[in-house]
């Protein structure tokens, strides 16, 4: 693998649009599914999205924690996702979150972004929360082996302003001390750099600078209420495009497990509904220019 991560997912966007899906097999959406709360419904679920969506869209993103929560045969199933997915042609974001020090977070580091790892995916998400040199570890491995890391900064959860929002010493934010990192590590990057912010499209405006030459995840559209307009990229000069996230459970809520056709599943570019909402227009961002919708 010669390219970047950014590299990579810039093309990815170029030819198949900013959207990037997340997997989340939790208990309720299993039963919704019409699904046993067990391994057998997670493999279902999770490769019925998969075999559906990882040809359309740029990004697949499954959360590791609802793997995990069946041991090794869950994980097992979490190593068949992220390899279909790839093979089909979609980058995989694995949403770990992870963040600890020392040999602990080079150990995270190599589970998966060593190439080696069976669970080896494009990117990862974590936590910088014992300060961003904790991360470097994850950063160092990223970069050796061509992968990205999105670092959490301004977050939809309500209960993230309590610690991203406050200062230091010099009187930066936390959230604006981590945007700052980033923008250093893609510094001088193209077509863009490997190292995104995940900013959830619930906060609205911000002050915070989100030109960090590099990728947004952009968590939260529908049940959490984000829109596309509310997005503060949208305003802002420079971004080099949103990764727009979307949960499987609205993705492919439309009678998933019925024999359907292989048609897409309604929220999936290739869905021809009457209700397609396209987000070029109201996100004013040049990534997205396929049409995808967020229904």
């Amino acid at each position: 693998m010669t390219d970047t991560f950014g590299a990579r997912l810039r093309r990815a966007m170029d030819e198949r649009g900013a959207l990037c899906v997340g997997i989340d097999p939790h208990a309720a959406l299993l039963l919704d599914w019409g699904l046993n709360d067990d391994v057998g419904g997670l493999e279902t679920m999770a490769m019925t999205v998969v075999e559906a969506l990882a040809g359309q869209v740029s990004v697949l993103k499954p959360q590791s924690a609802f793997y995990e929560r069946f041991g090794s045969r869950g994980i097992a199933v979490l190593e068949k996702v992220i390899a279909a997915s790839r093979a089909a042609g979609a980058l995989v974001l694995l949403d770990v979150k992870r963040g600890d020090i020392g040999s602990t977070s080079q150990a995270y580091a190599d589970a998966y972004l060593d190439p080696a790892s069976p669970l080896a995916v494009d990117a990862i998400t974590v936590s910088p929360y014992l300060g961003f040199g904790s991360v470097q570890p994850m950063i160092d491995t990223a970069i050796r082996h061509r992968a990205g890391v999105f670092v959490l900064a301004l977050t939809s959860n309500k209960e993230g302003p309590e610690v991203q929002h406050a200062t230091g010493p010099d009187g930066r934010t936390v959230a604006g001390a981590v945007l700052d990192h980033l923008r250093t590590l893609n510094a001088d990057a193209t077509p863009m750099g490997s190292f995104g912010a995940v900013v959830g499209a619930t906060i609205g405006d911000t002050e915070e600078s989100l030109d960090i030459n590099g990728p947004l995840l952009a968590p939260g559209f529908g049940a959490q209420g984000g829109t596309p307009g509310r997005h503060p990229c949208r305003r802002a000069a420079g971004v080099r495009g949103p990764v727009c996230e979307r949960a499987a459970e609205l993705v492919a809520r439309d009678s998933p497990c019925r024999p359907v056709g292989h048609r897409a599943p309604r929220g999936c570019p290739a869905h021809a509904g009457g209700d397609r909402q396209d987000l070029t227009p109201d996100l004013g961002c040049p990534a997205l220019q396929r049409g995808w919708t967020t229904d």
